[in-house]
């Protein structure tokens, strides 16, 4: 599944680079390789797959464009006018490397090239299509998608579930969603699942900025403390952020609905849902 996210990842780019102002397109390449763990792509292909569609075009396509969503986001969400984050996936930050106006216009052209992605794909199976575009527009832009998380941080008080739904679990509900799109099947049963593994991740990068040392978290941590940022830690402490962690991942496996990989896709979601906590803490747990 690896490569075939890469490969789409990398014919993707290629085409938003190709002939482009040569900073917007080095930033482009900068912003998206080498990638994190790719969490959501390879979910949405993990569910297509569960599903019965081992691989096709379409389904690339969507874990291309989820994840091209999610580049984008962290594009924006470091910029000065945000989190004013120096350092992503242990690199200096798009904007720190070829300044804010490039880096904003990275950022917009990820979300474009993410739909274009989607749309030249669409051509072999076009009655998926539709539904498809809609899943991504709701889970990139307002009222609750990855636009919408960014805009709660400019309000003077923040709905934390909300704030949550809309800045990390917007693209893994996409992309269980996505993969059931694209084999065919009936998105709405897979919304729970993408819903738990969504909250699952922002507990668990909360406790990451929390308790992470040095650049174990690829960013700069403690931030939600020096922005004010709601965060599980801040409300229920280490250990109760923890155990509603532990609670969201079994959650999680538990909402997979039947289906030929259901017992490989709940392996999945366990060993998924753990990755950000702390190597520090996960030991000392131990």
């Amino acid at each position: 599944m690896q490569n075939r996210i890469e490969n789409a990842l990398v014919n993707a780019v290629a085409r938003a680079e190709h002939g482009a102002p040569p900073r917007l397109g080095s930033a482009l390449s900068y912003a998206v390789f080498p990638g994190g763990a790719r969490v959501r792509p390879l979910l949405c292909l993990a569910v297509a797959e569960a599903n019965g569609e081992a691989a096709s075009p379409l389904a690339e396509a969507a874990a291309a464009a989820l994840e091209l969503l999610h580049c984008a986001s962290l594009v924006h969400d470091d910029l000065p006018c945000f989190d004013d984050a120096s350092e992503r996936r242990g690199k200096p930050s798009v904007h720190r490397v070829f300044g804010e106006a490039i880096a904003v216009l990275a950022g917009d052209a990820l979300i474009v090239s993410a739909f274009e992605t989607l749309a030249l794909a669409g051509m072999t199976a076009p009655h998926r299509l539709p539904a498809l575009v809609a899943l991504m527009a709701r889970a990139a832009g307002s009222p609750s998608g990855l636009v919408a998380g960014q805009a709660w941080e400019s309000e003077p008080s923040v709905p934390v579930a909300e704030y949550h739904r809309a800045k990390t679990g917007s693209l893994f509900v996409a992309a269980t969603m996505a993969g059931a799109v694209v084999a065919g099947r009936d998105p709405l049963p897979w919304r729970a699942m993408g819903e738990k593994l969504g909250e699952a991740y922002q507990v668990a990068d909360d406790l990451l900025d929390a308790l992470a040392e040095g650049s174990e978290g690829g960013k700069p941590a403690r931030q939600d403390e020096k922005l004010g940022r709601p965060s599980a830690v801040a409300a229920l402490g280490v250990d109760g952020a923890v155990a509603h962690l532990r609670a969201l991942v079994a959650g999680a496996a538990d909402a997979v609905p039947e289906c030929k990989g259901a017992a490989t896709l709940r392996g999945l979601a366990l060993q998924m849902a753990e990755r950000l906590v702390p190597v520090r803490f996960k030991q000392s747990a131990a």
